[in-house]
């Protein structure tokens, strides 16, 4: 698996104490199938060539064999397909944990193409055996991959420490290690392409390289995770990398064993979490919990958080905010044939066995009608449904309501950072008939007193005006926080009382 060329030397050759030796030369490569064009020029010896006579000098030397351009490709392919969508992967495995916010995207992004970066340079500093370094570390990082990015795993990492803790560890020890190890593979693999230029070798392999990223990164996240689930695209990542070091080096029988062993492994990891409910969004469960005055009560849990509650008692018993928002909207408002807009559909509660009102739904996850109709309520979901990113929906509605209930949080770690903000509330407020309310359940601390909690709430009224504000659980440390909010005209700007100036009794009379 070797081939030869010519070391072609123009030497200048002197005489010195009875014999003739190099005192100079330069030295060209000529590799077969060149046409004779050299390569490679480099110095021989140092030192400026002295006077003699110059020949040539034909010397053997071994080139590393080269690889069929498709089965390189092929290979520089699924190092592209599979490190993205292992960048994928683990953003989506982090968001039942620390959230999806730009603080926990950014640096896990930065952290990754870090380790890319350190890989490039690893792998440009390989000088021998190049199809068995890459076979190694296709190996290696399917079984990161498989085993490191399996719902269990990643679950099992996060409770054994604090999240900040547990994150580093994530990154450190599975996401990055596997980026490091596949961003080799190109620099690698050059060595052995058959190309006239260093530019065309690098050029061709990083578009292969490139164009299996974008393919993993499109097919994995919105065809694999969404049909099948994310320990889908955990195995067909693996299974990919198992193939590629197979490819890339005809495996021996040792080496036959590990990556059936990786492969194995990867399909026990990942085959047990097709009963988990995970789609491309969030992580579902149903487990029983216990509340007081509550009959065998089940809660819905949608990212390691309570989402929704409900009992087997006649008539069911919700989670405490749910039972306060089916209040305000039933008994304080007295809503009778009205449109109620939800942001959020957490387990469909707050519209079970009522038939007084229209409801429509919207929540990111097309799947989780379904999920919770099959597994939490075990009964058809009342309302219309619609699968949508919720300001997406509030901007582009020509319809108003007389309610909405922003209900899009189930921690604070998962709060999408486009629904807190000022512009956010605004088109809730204009998605209101005159007169409508707009209710929001949040989770802040229980005395507000948080940078968070103050300046989330002055936002809410920024839009709005003065808001109705009810901690449910005023002594824990965090708290269901119901915001009540009107859509109507604030009229004149708010007024401070003072001692030199007060207008206290002249409002007082002017009001209802």
């Amino acid at each position: 698996m070797t081939r030869t060329g010519t070391i072609v030397t123009l030497m200048n050759m002197e005489w010195m104490h009875g014999t003739w030796r190099a005192a100079a030369c330069k030295f060209s490569i000529a590799a077969p199938g060149k046409s004779g064009s050299p390569y490679r020029q480099r110095r021989l010896f140092a030192g400026a060539a002295a006077p003699g006579t110059c020949g040539k000098v034909a010397i053997p030397v071994i080139f590393p064999a080269a690889m069929s351009p498709r089965l390189l490709f092929t290979i520089v392919f699924i190092e592209g397909y599979c490190s993205l969508g292992a960048e994928i992967i683990a953003l989506r495995r982090l968001i039942p944990h620390v959230g999806s916010s730009i603080v926990v995207t950014a640096p896990t992004i930065g952290l990754f193409l870090l380790a890319l970066a350190l890989g490039y340079h690893s792998g440009s500093r390989v000088a021998a055996n190049y199809r068995s370094v890459v076979a190694r570390n296709f190996l290696v990082s399917a079984a990161l991959m498989g085993a490191g990015l399996a719902g269990g795993s990643v679950n099992a990492i996060f409770a054994e420490s604090s999240a900040g803790m547990a994150y580093l560890v994530f990154i450190g020890a599975i996401l990055c290690p596997l980026a490091w190890l596949l961003g080799q593979t190109v620099p690698i693999l050059t060595n052995l392409m058959r190309a006239q230029r260093s530019g065309e070798a690098a050029g061709r392999a990083l578009y292969w390289s490139t164009l299996g990223s974008f393919l993993g990164s499109v097919t994995l996240s919105l065809v694999v995770m969404q049909l099948l689930g994310v320990w889908a695209a955990v195995l067909l990542g693996a299974l990919m990398l198992v193939a590629g070091a197979a490819l890339v080096q005809r495996p021996q029988a040792l080496t036959t064993g590990l990556l059936l062993a990786v492969a194995a492994l990867s399909v026990a990891a990942n085959l047990g979490d097709r009963r988990r409910a995970d789609t491309a969004y969030a992580d579902y469960a149903v487990e029983p919990v216990v509340r007081d005055g509550m009959l065998a009560p089940r809660a819905f849990v949608v990212n390691n958080q309570n989402a929704s509650v409900i009992d087997a008692s006649e008539p069911p018993r919700y989670a405490r905010y749910v039972q306060h928002l089916r209040r305000i909207l039933h008994e304080d408002l007295r809503f009778s044939d009205r449109d109620i807009l939800v942001l959020g559909a957490g387990g469909f509660t707050l519209s079970h066995r009522e038939p007084l009102n229209r409801y429509t739904y919207v929540d990111i996850d097309p799947a989780i009608r379904a999920i919770a109709e099959r597994d939490f309520l075990r009964e058809v979901a009342r309302g219309e449904f619609i699968a949508t990113d919720a300001r997406r929906f509030v901007i582009d509605t020509t319809r108003r309501f007389d309610a909405i209930v922003v209900d899009v949080y189930s921690s604070r770690t998962s709060i999408p950072g486009h629904l807190v903000t000022r512009e956010f509330w605004t088109d809730t407020r204009r998605a209101l008939k005159p007169g409508g309310v707009m209710l929001a359940n949040l989770i802040l601390d229980g005395q507000l007193a948080s940078p968070y909690a103050r300046n989330l709430l002055a936002t809410i009224e920024s839009a709005y005006g003065r808001c109705a504000v009810e901690v449910l659980a005023k002594s824990a440390p965090v708290s269901n926080v119901i915001v009540t909010c009107f859509a109507v005209e604030s009229g004149e700007a708010a007024r401070v009382y003072a001692d030199e100036r007060n207008l206290a009794d002249i409002d007082s009379a002017r009001s209802p």
